[in-house]
């Protein structure tokens, strides 16, 4: 048997096989409960095939240990209703459950939830969350420990399979490290002392739940970090909780998580090496014998395979993958590996819940959105013939999902390969796991026989010859330079340099406005060349757009090669002279102005639609090119008739509308096609 799809026995609880998602939180609860979108996000993975769906990350036993997002609250009795609906959803499909408890400690703010003093075992602030906390008294520290029983009395009471709690970076790790805990007795002290909460933690909820009732920790063993817990503490930790006789499995990991970059290493993004800490675990599984789980850029089951086979870890979390495809397991027993859609690491699942609020799949719009937006795809009633102009990501996505709903489906492309921005982002070092929303597309239109016709720039003739009924337009953006008061034409796109069209110069100055990945890749670009390189932004933060753990990658570099950064100064107009570029340059925020002197400046501004093509169609389809919305967001075919002799319907999407993001132009893709 494929070593994945063996069976595992936890305790009493029987694991169908050995794939599980780590806890986490996608940030898709509501009023701190999992409702119907959370229930059907965990839903699917089950339906999916995979062994358990470990939820949370983390629930809040506290008051004092506010969201630092939109986490659940299981510290209020109404949680237990909801849970059982979770729980129940999720055994269904035959999938066990799980649910991560957690106190912050310092790892939130004060100023929200219910405004209460952040604590933790010393007045260390974290830097990632910039409370300064209150030093825990000793009935912080009984009230919290009575919290930890409530909650997990509250999770056994909803159905849950069993429990975990977090103890790295959280309010258990806090007392854990040397670091963050200055506590005289009983709670700080030598390592024993200092793992004393926990212990009495473990205690408070066995008493609650009984010896039968699943309970384990995830935790680091290792802080890597100077002074902090070694590897030997973590082997000693790790020893102490085995001899408790109070836990039942341990999830391991490596490292810290108190700032970006630490964060970054734990949980590594793409341009980063896979499964960085898997041996490490293997070796905490080697020393213990216990029940060990591991979840850390393990993107792809070959890996997954080969860690069970090689007994390194018994069950494998492979979480960011499931958010790329929620029917990993389901696949592999069907026989159907190679349709398995890849996690690419581009981190928009855990970054965009900060900067957006919720998490999504950069490259799987219906994550997330399963209630409006199925993971799988219906055939149509009727074939119809599908246009489509561009081959980068929208339209090889909606390309995908009309062959898939059994349209016959042509693809005009004007270049020699398929991709787009995304093809020109995937040259970059540590972005060229983007390349693979490319290629399963591809594969997934070749199986799905869509017709693609390279080096064919469509006109107007060629679309209205091929007798279409729909046509869409996904011929992307230009990059716009035309933002000065005078001077534009001295001035090159950041793209440019990333196609490799343009020469890089001695003194460069990147102008970034737009804040997302392209002025940062051409800035490491030209600076590994050796440029003295400037990367200006109007804004008060530079890249506002590459959220926190993918601009670690880019810092490390560029910080490196001795880029300058500065911000909150706007480039105003370029005069050439005879000693290069004269940078006239001012501020939003008051009346300041200098001039700065550059060999090239490089400007990245987003792009303008190539639209040509679609206005040219417009008058001649059903529907002029308008949307309508309600049915758009609804999930409901479009039927706007406003042309009667119109032949056709035409719609564009992606970059060609506004210049947006990948993910963005692929959920176009979707939510239009997989109702046409």
């Amino acid at each position: 048997m494929d070593p994945i799809l063996q069976p595992y026995k936890l305790k009493h609880l029987e694991l169908r096989n050995r794939i599980v998602t780590t806890s986490h939180e996608p940030a898709y609860p509501e009023d701190g409960m999992p409702k119907s979108r959370y229930i059907a996000y965990h839903a699917e993975r089950a339906r999916g095939g995979i062994g358990m769906t470990m939820t949370a990350g983390s629930a809040a036993v506290s008051k004092d240990s506010p969201p630092a997002f939109s986490n659940l609250l299981v510290y209020r009795d109404e949680v237990v209703p909801h849970i059982r609906n979770l729980t129940d959803a999720v055994h269904e499909h035959g999938a066990a459950i799980m649910i991560q408890l957690t106190h912050l400690g310092r790892r939130t703010r004060w100023d929200t939830g219910d405004w209460l003093p952040v604590v933790s075992p010393s007045h260390k602030r974290e830097p990632a969350h910039r409370a300064f906390p209150k030093k825990l008294e000793d009935w912080d520290i009984q009230r919290i420990i009575n919290d930890y029983a409530d909650a997990a009395e509250r999770m056994q009471a909803g159905g849950m399979d069993g429990i975990e709690l977090e103890a790295y970076g959280h309010l258990m790790d806090q007392f854990w490290s040397p670091l963050t805990n200055t506590l005289d007795t009983p709670y700080g002290g030598n390592l024993q002392q200092r793992l004393k909460f926990t212990l009495d933690v473990l205690s408070a909820i066995r008493t609650r739940v009984g010896p039968d009732f699943i309970v384990g920790l995830r935790y680091t063993a290792d802080e890597l970090m100077k002074r902090g817990l070694t590897q030997e503490d973590g082997l000693e930790i790790s020893q102490i909780l085995k001899a408790s006789g109070q836990v039942d499995f341990l999830n391991i990991i490596r490292g810290h998580i108190d700032t970006d970059a630490a964060l970054t290493d734990v949980i590594p993004i793409q341009g980063m090496r896979n499964n960085p800490h898997l041996d490490f675990a293997g070796e905490i599984r080697a020393a213990t014998g216990m029940t060990t789980i591991h979840a850390a850029k393990i993107p792809d089951l070959a890996t997954a395979r080969y860690a069970i086979a090689e007994g390194k870890l018994d069950l494998v979390g492979m979480t960011r993958a499931h958010m790329a495809d929620p029917h990993i397991i389901r696949k592999l027993m069907e026989g159907r590996e190679e349709q398995i859609r890849p996690c690419v690491g581009a981190n928009y699942c855990l970054d965009r819940i900060y900067q957006g609020g919720a998490a999504f799949c950069i490259h799987n719009p219906s994550t997330g959105r399963e209630e409006h937006q199925p993971h799988l795809i219906e055939p149509a009633r009727e074939t119809r013939h599908v246009v489509i102009v561009g081959a980068g990501p929208a339209g090889l996505e909606a390309a995908r999902v009309a062959a898939e709903r059994g349209h016959r489906v042509r693809v005009f492309e004007a270049g020699n390969s398929a991709g787009g921005q995304v093809a020109l982002t995937a040259r970059s070092e540590l972005r060229r796991e983007m390349q693979s929303i490319i290629e399963w597309r591809l594969a997934e239109c070749e199986r799905l026989g869509v017709e693609i016709s390279y080096n064919t720039w469509a006109e107007a003739d060629d679309v209205i010859n091929e007798n279409p009924d729909v046509v869409v337009i996904a011929t992307g953006g230009y990059p716009q330079t035309e933002i000065l008061e005078s001077g534009n034409e001295h001035l090159s796109s950041c793209w440019d340099v990333i196609a490799g069209d343009t020469k890089p110069a001695k003194r460069v100055l990147v102008f970034d406005d737009a804040g997302d990945h392209v002025g940062l890749q051409a800035a490491e670009i030209l600076a590994k060349t050796g440029a003295e390189v400037e990367i200006m932004t109007p804004d008060r933060s530079f890249a506002p757009e590459v959220m926190g753990m993918n601009l670690v990658p880019y810092m490390r570099s560029l910080q490196g090669l001795n880029t300058r950064f500065t911000v909150t100064y706007r480039l105003l107009s370029v005069e050439k002279q005879s000693d290069g570029l004269h940078a006239r340059i001012g501020s939003d925020y008051g009346f300041v102005e200098r001039v700065e002197v550059y060999d090239q400046i490089l400007v990245n501004h987003g792009t303008l639609p190539m639209d040509e093509l679609y206005f040219e169609l417009k008058p001649l389809s059903s529907n002029l090119g308008e949307v309508d919305y309600d049915q758009l967001i609804n999930s409901r075919p479009q039927t706007l008739n406003k042309n009667t002799e119109g032949a056709f319907q035409l719609y564009r999407i992606g970059d060609a509308v506004a210049s947006r993001n990948t993910h963005a132009a692929i959920y176009d893709a979707l939510r239009l096609m997989r109702e046409i």
